[in-house]
């Protein structure tokens, strides 16, 4: 690992179930990096959102949009290296897009929510290297039945595969930042040491030009 010349700002991007908050840990871990991580377990919305998408999508979103562009304000003023859980970006182009063009946002609330985010990204950078956890829906079911959070449980497969159809269009044709793609059902980054070194490595190579 190669010394760092500035703070950097490292996104960790992927679907519901694809590890993110897994892989966010152990990077603030292994480099000494702070993590920082969606509003999830304390999202005032998030409960409300699965027992009915249609009503709450909006308001869903625009809190996440609000935590984010909080999050960029004072990652763009950190002393230090930050990792982070989920970008700006992602939320507004992945996840407020598909509820968009499922039905659960009308017209009228896309168009204010994307004049808001219009506002914000004209002051927002991109990270330095997002990282990309790609993994099919089957291997998303896995996990999110793994960790037992009954909020998730009723999520429909359709939504976790439109995510997933929105996540490769944003990530291989919206998306202008440096990008390092993880095949994630291939791995267990989390359980296997040299999954995981196989992945620091990489990051290495983006970030510190080095390469193994």
């Amino acid at each position: 690992m190669g010394a760092e010349a500035k703070h950097k700002h490292i996104a960790i991007a992927g679907n519901i179930g694809s590890g993110k908050t897994t892989l966010t840990k152990m990077l603030a871990h292994h480099y000494g990096w702070e993590p920082r991580f969606e509003a999830v377990d304390y999202n005032p919305y998030l409960q409300d959102y699965y027992s009915d998408i249609e009503r709450w999508s909006f308001a869903l979103e625009v809190y996440f949009l609000k935590e984010r562009f909080k999050d960029v304000l004072s990652i763009r003023h950190a002393a230090h290296t930050v990792v982070q859980d989920r970008s700006i970006f992602e939320g507004v182009y992945v996840f407020t897009a598909t509820n968009k063009d499922m039905g659960n946002m009308s017209q009228r609330d896309f168009e204010t929510y994307m004049e808001l985010f219009d506002q914000m990204v004209e002051i927002v950078d991109y990270p330095d290297l997002m990282v990309y956890l790609r993994s099919d829906v089957a291997h998303l079911v896995e996990h999110i039945q793994r960790r037992g959070r009954d909020y998730e449980q009723t999520i429909p497969l359709e939504y976790l595969s439109r995510l997933n159809e929105r996540y490769e269009d944003f990530i291989f044709h919206k998306y202008k930042g440096r990008t390092l793609v993880v095949e994630a059902d291939e791995i267990d980054f989390e359980h296997n040491p040299k999954d995981f070194a196989g992945i620091v490595d990489r990051v290495d190579a983006e970030l510190f030009g080095l390469f193994s």
